[in-house]
């Protein structure tokens, strides 16, 4: 005997309303990744290239600002230097040359960073993708790396000069100054070196760990296929 209680219409607006999970196959979830991938990519290009501009406009400032250089030579005068001109001459051209070199480095970045996300296309292989990212990811840590031994090198260079030129007018200094002189270099190459690490982990971090994920899932997926 048929269930009194049954109603068509009652069945019918049950199941109008149950939710509808939508279930994506392999090749859309590889296009979503893919494209999620290719924009992290994009946003890290286009930070480095403001750095790159920001690091232009600001050499072009110091070029044409008269007192550019007055900190350090000021720092060279408390060492009991004498600032002559040539020294002043030579340590301009220092300066220059240090600001040229590093512009040159973060351009040579630019274009790399370009290169990758180029190179990163919707239609690409699901490899080939995998190998633009881990190439993408060792371009990042290449570029981080790079700012920081150029960090180094640009203190170093600024050393030398100063000893230098301490040693062009017979200048020895005592040993509190002296360990003064270079406990300042090691403090300020800590605290400098601490910054572009703190820069980079807050500014690149959060973009690079989710390309991390996004690669982490298509690995998954090509070892499934």
């Amino acid at each position: 005997m048929a269930n009194q209680d049954f109603n068509i219409d009652d069945l019918k607006k049950s199941w109008q309303e149950q939710t509808v999970t939508e279930v994506y196959g392999t090749s859309e979830i590889e296009a979503m990744l893919n494209k999620k991938s290719r924009n992290y990519v994009k946003y890290i290009f286009w930070i480095s290239l403001a750095e790159f501009l920001f690091f232009v406009a600001v050499s072009i400032y110091t070029i044409f600002t008269a007192d550019n250089n007055e900190s350090f030579l000021n720092m060279m005068k408390k060492l009991g230097l004498k600032i002559t001109q040539d020294i002043e001459m030579n340590f301009g051209h220092l300066y220059f040359a240090l600001k040229i070199f590093s512009l040159l480095i973060t351009a040579g970045f630019v274009l790399l960073f370009y290169r990758n996300y180029k190179k990163i296309k919707v239609e690409c292989s699901l490899k080939s993708l995998i190998v633009q990212i881990i190439k993408f990811k060792k371009t990042v840590n290449a570029f981080i790396l790079t700012n920081i031994i150029l960090l180094i090198l640009i203190m170093f260079a600024l050393t030398f000069f100063t000893i230098h030129a301490l040693k062009m007018q017979n200048i020895h200094l005592e040993n509190p100054t002296i360990i003064g002189f270079y406990a300042g270099i090691i403090i300020s190459l800590s605290f400098g070196i601490l910054l572009v690490l703190i820069y980079y982990r807050v500014v690149y971090g959060i973009i690079m760990r989710r390309l991390g994920k996004n690669l982490e899932q298509l690995q998954k997926i090509e070892q499934e296929q």
